[in-house]
């Protein structure tokens, strides 16, 4: 780590510690400071934030091993993405169907099947290719062919904290570890569980930090939860015990869940060295995603409904609170009722770019919304839009329900997603 910028930031007290230490201290206090200044500066502007990569609904097959020779290396490499490709297909087929029996495709049916492919390692030489892939099949074309139509279970949105143990302390997104890494780049789309996950970067550190695990406020963890857009909080745990340098690491791992940091499971782990960590994550991350699903089958993973902050509004005391102290006579037309402009959050889900400019004009559409447009998009998931209505959340509520949309109120935010079947005619505008 470079340590010029910090160290000639301290150039100003160097003469307060000639004249307050002898020779030696001098020079140990000014390379403490030096490291603390550097340490700080790096806290301060190094990177922090880990994006999570964007998990599709596809069918994910890793650990695919090849080994092949051809007459030169791109030969060899592509001769190898082909076996790779037919390979997946057949631990696929084993995998949904329990036998061995996959039907037998094409090396062009099979790429058009398969979305993508992941290098997780590999080396070439001249007439040799020799790799582990992640071969990504798309759920659309492949899923037919399996017999899976798609996935009815799916939990609410749960936002993931990652705590680390490690060395002593615990760490979230404060710097980049193997647990936040592992986090982003796990494919949360053959999941069960709607993963709300973040870079680590902005305000992300002072907000989800490790102490944010023990706060039971439910007041603060609404406003949390809302910036977030996800309706309960998951605690992944981590914690990380060396034998001896260099030597095997034990990983210790727990699944909790809600601001009550309730238990749902516990296991460990065992790299052979620090070099075997990420592996060890990995697996780690899969068999915790494991610990939910089970425990959305069985009723143990829900939202908490504490969470859910509804205080029924007095009309008149409303009326009360709003009005002027001196008095002022209405000219009103008669039958006309005087609302306030409020602002709500809409959840609706992106697939895809047309979609988002189809969700903005529809909200549009109702009478009393003023404007509505997306603060936070996320393509092929949940996207956020702020709405400003005159009305009552109800009354927004009715007017979405009447144009095809199945709502979730949470508070002030309400999550909407298509209908099955064709949508109802538009209602007349007033």
């Amino acid at each position: 780590m470079t340590l010029t910028a910090p160290i000639s930031r301290l150039s100003g007290v160097r003469p307060l510690v000639v004249r307050l230490a002898s020779r030696p201290l001098q020079i140990a206090l000014a390379i403490l400071i030096g490291l603390a200044a550097a340490a700080l500066f790096a806290q301060m502007e190094g990177e922090r934030g880990v994006p999570p990569i964007a998990s599709g609904g596809d069918f994910e097959v890793n650990g695919v091993k090849v080994d092949v020779y051809a007459k030169d290396a791109d030969s060899a490499r592509h001769a190898g993405w082909r076996l790779a490709q037919r390979q997946a297909w057949r631990m696929l087929w084993t995998r949904t169907h329990g036998n061995a029996g996959a039907p037998a495709l094409s090396d062009s049916q099979l790429g058009a099947m398969v979305s993508g492919i992941e290098i997780q390692y590999e080396q070439s030489g001249p007439t040799r290719y020799v790799a582990t892939l992640g071969v990504l099949f798309d759920r659309a074309r492949t899923g037919q062919l399996l017999g899976i139509s798609g996935q009815t279970l799916r939990s609410p949105p749960l936002l993931v904290i990652p705590v680390l143990w490690d060395g002593g302390s615990a760490v979230t997104f404060e710097r980049i570890n193997e647990w936040q890494r592992g986090w982003s780049r796990f494919r949360t789309g053959e999941s069960a569980i709607d993963y709300v996950r973040t870079a680590g970067s902005v305000a992300d550190p002072m907000l989800l930090n490790a102490g944010q695990t023990g706060r039971r406020g439910r007041l603060w963890w609404r406003v949390l939860l809302d910036q977030y857009g996800a309706a309960d909080v998951i605690f992944p745990i981590a914690r990380l015990d060396r034998q001896w340098p260099g030597g095997p690491v034990v990983g210790s791992f727990t699944a909790r869940y809600g601001p009550d940091n309730q238990l749902i499971g516990s296991f460990s782990l065992r790299a052979a060295n620090d070099g075997a960590i990420p592996a060890m994550m990995d697996e780690a991350i899969r068999r915790i995603d494991l610990l939910y699903v089970g425990a959305l089958v069985d009723g143990r993973l829900r939202p908490d409904p504490s969470l859910i902050i509804e205080e029924p509004i007095d009309p008149e005391a409303l009326r009360i609170e709003n009005a002027a102290d001196l008095p002022v006579e209405s000219f009103d037309a008669p039958g006309a009722a005087t609302t306030g402009t409020s602002s709500f959050t809409v959840q609706f889900e992106t697939p895809d770019v047309a979609s988002v400019g189809q969700g903005e004009s529809l909200v549009r559409s109702i009478p009393g919304v003023r404007s509505a447009a997306t603060s936070s998009l996320a393509l092929g998931g949940m996207s956020v839009m702020q709405v400003s209505f005159e009305g009552t959340l109800d009354t927004l509520r009715t007017g979405l329900q009447a144009r095809g949309y199945t709502v979730t109120a949470s508070g002030s935010t309400l999550r909407i997603a298509r209908r099955a079947g064709p949508a109802p005619a538009t209602p007349p505008q007033p």
